[in-house]
Order: C-alpha cells, then structure tokens, then sequence
C-alpha cells in the first residue's frame, strides 16, 4: 500500500485553482498536483494495464467516494498515492482538467459533452446510476409561490431557471420535450445553478419554475411552503453518474492502471453506500456535509440504491440521445459519445467490481 494524503480537503489544491481562475490560465500549470513527468506512449486503443507500479499517483476531485472509502476502511486499499481535490461539478472540474491539475472527476452526464465541444479531451472510465430511478429522481421542479403549475404542460408561457452547461439545463430541456413545448414557449432565464441560487431566484419571483436536487427540494417547501411554494415531478430519468479522466492521464501506463484500479474501489465503495444507509448517512451527510440528521434521513431515502451496470450499451444510447438534443437546442456540433467519449476498456470493470458485492477482484496480475 502506498502513503495516502489525508482525507480532507486539499487546500493548496484548491487555493492553486482559484489563482489559476484569477488569471485566466487554462494551460497544464507545472505547479499543480498532477505529475505528468510519466505520461506518454499509452494509445487510447491499447490494453488497459492493470499491474500499479509504485510511483504511481493520481489527483482525484470525487468527494463523495473519497468519504465511503474512508468510512468504510476501503481507503487503505489504493494501491498508489492520492491526492484528494475538494472539487467536484462541470465547470471546476473542467477548468482543473485544463489546468492540469486533475486526472479523475466525478459528473454527470452534461460535462464530459461540454468538455468535447469546447475542445477538452477528456473520457468516460465509469458509469452509475440509481434503481428504480423514476421513483428516485435527483430533481423536481421547484414552483414559485403563486404561480400554477401542477404539470410538466403547464410550463408554457412560464419563466424557468436555466443553466446550459450543467445536468439541470439538460433536464429543462428534456422536460420541455416530454410536454411537447419548444424554447420559445418558455422564458429561458440563464443562470447557473450554485448553492441556494434557483431557491432564491423561486422565492424572489424572478422566475416561475427551476430545478431543485437534493436537499434544496425539502428546505424550498419547508421555507416557503406557507407561501404556496410548490413542486411538480417531471418523470424522466436523471440519474447519470459518471467518472470521467483527462485523456492526457490515460497515455501514462502507470496512471491509466491507476485509474482502472480506483474505478474498482469506487465500485466497492458505491455497493458499500447500499448496504450501510445509516453509516453513510451520519458519516457523509451528516458529519461531512454538515447537514441535520433529518435532512440526511431525507436524502438516503430519495437518493434510493446506486446501481452501476454491467454493459454501457443503454447508458450510452441515453447519452447519445441527451447529447443530439443539446446539440439541436444550443447549436454544437454532434458528437458520437462511444466513440469520442467513452473509453471502452472500462466497460466490464466498475460493473464486476460491484456484481462482486464489494470483495476485492484481482487488479494486480498482468501488464
């Protein structure tokens, strides 16, 4: 086992990327975390590697699976240093990756897209979603108080929050499709959606409707409930969960089985969430996020049970098909995800990793 930093937050980490955002620089910054001294002679097309050799080291911005490893003790399983980035979301995480100081980020499905169209190259190494995910939805749409809207359809004519670069642009417009709408028989009201910033732009009336995840869902009814503040499932699936790598990691051997063997361990640690709610919920929601234990209770039941599938053939067609509609509605280029995003020597790893019910599967044998 190789030395581990702590697992906290990574603040030169984090103190070198709001300099770099200062400024303005997205070239690969020789004083970042990310050591490219080893990288190169490693296709795309070749086989992954799966001995780890000792020097190996990757940056990695997943906060939450970072906190399962250590909850669950798997952590003292890597088998190469880490350095743990608090960052996680499209835009930082992009900008990290062009920094390079970054090798492994975990998004939804809307980055990875934005990343290629804006000439980031960067690729799929896993996939995850939710069971029963209709009934286990990320977002609802939060409803200003006053405003009547009790289905999808009743949007028309209404001003909704959106954000083109994250996974809750992608929703708005997915939903307007389901209704039958177009854009323009809604008001698109451009803004990214940080923090409480769709909260408060629902209670300030600055706009009808806007997608609400998690916990914002419970805090906007229980603020402004007795306002008449509202919420209207929409019935899609929104569950994308990936782990995506810049491809200049992945030319590095020692890197790339690096990758492949934190993919396994992400697994496990994603089986392990499944199996301890109550742990998960006190030592993540709770204790890391400083959320109250009801709030966290409420989480655990929405979030449901993480599934991560065996093949990507389905979790790429859904790709393809939310990548052809933001490519239709926000005029970018089209893009073929199995070939351009995904990196398909991944495919059968998190899915064995977690179909093994969190027991270790050999990573240290071959090249």
């Amino acid at each position: 086992m190789h030395p581990r930093l702590p697992g906290r937050a990574f603040t030169a980490f984090g103190a070198a990327l709001t300099l770099l955002a200062t400024l303005g620089i997205t070239a690969a910054c020789g004083g970042s975390g990310v050591d490219r001294a080893g990288e190169g002679g490693l296709a795309l097309t070749a086989a992954l590697p799966k001995r780890v050799p000792d020097n190996a080291k990757l940056v990695i911005g997943d906060p939450k699976t970072q906190r399962a490893l250590e909850l669950s003790g798997l952590i003292d399983d890597l088998p190469f240093e880490v350095e743990w980035a608090n960052i996680s979301g499209g835009p930082k995480t992009s900008q990290a990756f062009r920094a390079g100081a970054l090798d492994v980020g975990a998004v939804a499905d809307i980055p990875p897209l934005h990343a290629r169209w804006t000439g980031l190259k960067v690729r799929i190494v896993a996939a995850a979603g939710r069971e029963d995910p209709v009934r286990h939805p990320i977002y609802e749409f939060g409803v200003a108080p006053g405003v009547n809207i009790k289905q999808l359809p009743d949007l028309r004519g209404k001003r909704i929050a959106y954000s083109p670069g994250q996974a809750q642009g992608a929703l708005v417009l997915q939903a307007l499709k389901k209704a039958g709408l177009r854009k323009n028989d809604v008001t698109l009201v451009e803004m990214a959606s940080t923090d409480d910033d769709y909260v408060n732009a629902l209670a300030g009336k600055q706009v009808d409707a806007a997608p609400l995840g998690g916990v914002l869902i419970k805090r906007y009814l229980t603020k402004f409930g007795r306002d008449g503040a509202t919420t209207v499932p929409h019935g899609l699936r929104d569950d994308p969960s990936h782990l995506y790598v810049a491809e200049s990691s992945l030319s590095s051997p020692a890197k790339a089985a690096a990758i492949r063997a934190y993919v396994e361990l992400w697994a496990r640690a994603s089986r392990w969430i499944n199996e301890h709610p109550r742990e998960w919920a006190k030592g993540f929601f709770v204790e890391h996020e400083r959320l109250s234990p009801a709030d966290a209770a409420f989480l655990v039941r929405r979030d449901g049970r993480i599934a991560i599938p065996a093949t990507w053939n389905e979790v790429i067609a859904r790709h393809q098909e939310t990548a052809d509609l933001l490519a239709r509605e926000q005029g970018h280029p089209k893009v073929d995800v199995r070939a351009e995003l995904y990196d398909l020597r991944f495919e059968s790893v998190g899915g064995a990793a977690f179909a093994s019910g969190g027991a270790a599967v050999a990573s240290g044998e071959g090249s």
